[in-house]
């Protein structure tokens, strides 16, 4: 099995650089170009499961990408709770709080890395039962931290992974080993 994991369009926030996390802000233009330039690619495809975070970004993304009717909101791929740093630049943060990352550090009144890491298993575990190829639409951070987790890389590595708005990646297996076949990809056609 394939799990196609899809970044949201452009944002606001996303241009900005600001961490909007539980700050449910819609596709710019552009990202709901980028979304559109997805359909193609998927229509191609036959998915098992649809999975979709459930804030208005990615829900948007799926629909406009063609997946919108057999999408399935799971709550385990909602965005990082960034807490206290909600609305702030990496730089901003990094202000009161020298050499924060994301990956490594605490977000007061938000989330862990370690929280995440434990909600992106489940959605490993379940995607990985699936019958068949599986998409999902979800959030840089959290998707970041997926990619890690899927191919059983030491927590910190999670900050190798870049990954632009929408953006097709594609996990799967190298015989019987989780495998990157494809990550933050330009889309063909």
């Amino acid at each position: 099995m394939n799990l196609y994991v899809i970044r949201h369009g452009e944002t606001a926030g996303s241009l900005s650089g600001q961490h909007t996390g539980t700050t449910d802000i819609p596709l710019t233009d552009n990202g709901r170009r980028l979304a559109e330039r997805l359909r193609p690619v998927l229509a191609r495809e036959m998915f098992a499961a649809v999975l979709c975070s459930p804030m208005q970004r990615a829900r948007e993304t799926c629909e406009l990408a063609g997946l919108g009717s057999t999408s399935v909101i799971d709550g385990d791929l909602v965005v990082w709770n960034y807490g206290a740093y909600e609305g702030l630049t990496t730089g901003e943060i990094r202000e009161t709080a020298p050499g924060w990352l994301i990956f490594r550090d605490e977000c007061p009144g938000g989330k862990s890395p370690e929280e995440i890491g434990a909600r992106v298993d489940r959605v490993i575990a379940r995607v990985r039962g699936a019958p068949g190829d599986v998409a999902l639409f979800a959030h840089g951070h959290v998707l970041r931290v997926l990619v890690a987790r899927w191919i059983d890389m030491p927590p910190v590595s999670r900050q190798h992974f870049l990954l632009d708005t929408g953006t097709l990646c594609v996990l799967g297996y190298y015989r019987e080993i989780p495998a990157v076949r494809v990550w933050n990809g330009p889309l063909l056609g």
